[in-house]
């Protein structure tokens, strides 16, 4: 993620990214649906994938952006032209930091925003503006003693209350990381097949996390309970049309396969998960080939570990 220390003039400096600035609006938009799957239910069975919850309907980035144009319009209705840009994960915005001061909420311990009335499942856009507005006041942190992030974390990514090793998230793992997974980390990363909610399932706040209204937001493919071997048998024609429009479509066919194949190595031992990675092994894609070898070693170790304990 060499991009963020490469641009941190830019994030520091909202002026650099819409020249001009003077204020920021800062928004955010609840993205759980209430259909889905109960997220512990899915983590708890080995042979089910786990998604990301804000990643199961259509992606959120041009919904946001065009809600946000919206929002800009309707301001200059009231106050004349004004130069403004909307940012949804586009350019190296500090959006948690802008959010904070905006009054949406507080940093948590696992470096997310935190709202005492809507917990942290939601995403965060923004409006730069030359329009000078009454800045809002930052809220009170309510964290206090509590860890339970940082203790739930699977790879232990939150090395301390504020700081994330981006390295060993599983967000980062499963989605940035374009090469190879760990070998160390493989084991930790057990069904999480795109992105990690644990830091934020964990968390007494999100007791008050509100389900979206947005109907793209729903769940697309039953991608909240779907089988690893059912995910794992699709082509790459039945990827690309399944997931058109939805965020997952950005890490690509390999990636995808890539993290399956980690979570059926990391499944129970089961004949079918041995034939799903066996009908793999031959993939075009070495980056795929190498994460079935080791997926098939793991499944062959817990056989034989059964075998001996049967025995």
């Amino acid at each position: 993620m060499n991009y963020m220390a490469k641009n941190s003039d830019k994030r520091m400096q909202p002026q650099r990214l819409h020249p001009g600035t003077v204020s920021v609006v800062a928004v955010r938009l609840n993205y759980v649906a209430a259909a889905a799957r109960d997220s512990g239910a899915v983590l708890a069975d080995g042979t089910r994938a786990f998604v990301s919850r804000y990643a199961l309907g259509r992606d959120y980035h041009k919904l946001m952006r065009r809600r946000l144009q919206r929002l800009a319009q309707m301001i200059e209705r009231d106050t004349g032209a004004i130069g403004y840009r909307v940012f949804v994960d586009s350019a190296p915005v500090m959006e948690v930091e802008l959010a904070r001061k905006a009054g949406l909420g507080w940093r948590g311990k696992h470096t997310l925003l935190l709202d005492r009335d809507a917990g942290s499942f939601f995403f965060l856009g923004e409006i730069f503006t030359d329009l000078p507005l009454p800045a809002d006041q930052p809220t009170a942190e309510h964290c206090g003693s509590c860890r339970k992030c940082i203790d739930v974390c699977p790879t232990q990514a939150i090395v301390a209350p504020y700081e994330l090793d981006a390295r060993r998230c599983i967000s980062y793992l499963t989605i940035e990381l374009k090469d190879s997974i760990p070998l160390e980390l493989r084991p930790l990363i057990g069904n999480r097949v795109y992105g990690c909610d644990d830091c934020q399932l964990v968390c007494p706040w999100n007791k008050y996390a509100q389900h979206t209204t947005e109907p793209d937001f729903a769940v697309r493919n039953g991608l909240d309970d779907a089988a690893l071997t059912a995910l794992f048998a699709w082509s790459e024609a039945e990827f690309k049309a399944r997931l058109a429009g939805s965020a997952i479509a950005r890490i690509g066919y390999a990636r995808w396969l890539r993290n399956l194949a980690v979570g059926l190595g990391n499944a129970p031992y089961s004949a079918q998960a041995v034939a799903a990675l066996e009908a793999r092994r031959g993939d075009a894609s070495p980056l795929v080939r190498e994460h079935v070898v080791w997926a098939l070693g793991e499944q062959r170790r817990k056989h034989a570990k059964m075998t001996a304990a049967q025995a």
